[in-house]
């Protein structure tokens, strides 16, 4: 029996790479996506139920796993691509709104998935979360401090649910990409994308199906024992 795989913002960027190659090996898909336009668009492509979520909304993403189980069943993986980069610039510029509105989505929509996903899989004593972090969790990217600060609560976040779930066959791991040519760079300002570039030793950015590639090993039966980790994708960027 195919699994179920649950991709936030898999209507786009690296969540519709990962979706799409979900989809190439045998799961069947459930898109969760803010945008409806291009969620129906992909879901159309991918053949997959498409959900309209705010992840920020606890009710919001309680309802959509209640409506998943209802329309198409447990979901034993998930991809928690969901995500935003918000503006550039120093610390005490920052807009407070921005700042919340960043960690809400970011660390607290993560939270909020775990929450609603994790008793099924408890029950099932089977499950395979990745939450997207971002080398800018383990360095800090100056001038986009709440993205930083977000991006390391979602890595802590995974380090914390993968010991909690130890004890069941659930492998709960993040994985840290540096920057992929996505609709994100929309957010960020032309010198931020090319502070970026200049700190990848190999000199270019990530495909979205190279982040594709390494998820798809951490979402399959066989990653049957690496929980709680946090994965390089940076491109040689990160130090540890």
């Amino acid at each position: 029996m195919s699994r179920i795989a649950i991709v936030t913002g898999g209507a786009q960027g690296i969540g519709f790479a990962c979706a799409k190659r979900l989809k190439t090996d045998g799961a069947r898909l459930v898109l969760w996506d803010m945008d409806e336009e291009v969620l129906g668009s992909a879901a159309a492509e991918l053949d997959a139920t498409a959900i309209k979520v705010d992840l920020s909304d606890w009710n919001a993403v309680s309802e959509a796993y209640e409506r998943t189980k209802s329309l198409v069943g447990n979901a034993s993986i998930v991809v928690n691509s969901a995500g935003i980069a918000g503006p550039n610039m120093p610390v005490e510029d920052y807009p407070v709104a921005d700042w919340a509105r960043i960690m809400d989505i970011n660390a607290n929509g993560s939270f909020h998935v775990l929450k609603a996903v994790l008793p099924d899989m408890k029950q099932h004593n089977y499950g395979r979360v990745v939450l997207i972090a971002s080398v800018a969790g383990k360095e800090g990217n100056p001038n986009a401090s709440a993205y930083s600060a977000s991006k390391a609560a979602v890595m802590a976040l995974a380090k914390s649910t993968g010991k909690e779930c130890a004890g069941y066959d659930i492998a709960i791991n993040a994985v840290t990409p540096a920057a992929a040519r996505t609709r994100i760079f929309d957010q960020m300002s032309q010198e931020h994308i090319d502070y970026m570039l200049s700190k990848i030793p190999r000199n270019r950015f990530l495909e979205v199906s190279e982040a594709a590639d390494m998820i798809a090993w951490l979402c399959s039966s066989e990653n049957s024992f690496t929980t709680g980790a946090v994965f390089d994708l940076s491109g040689g960027r990160a130090t540890y």
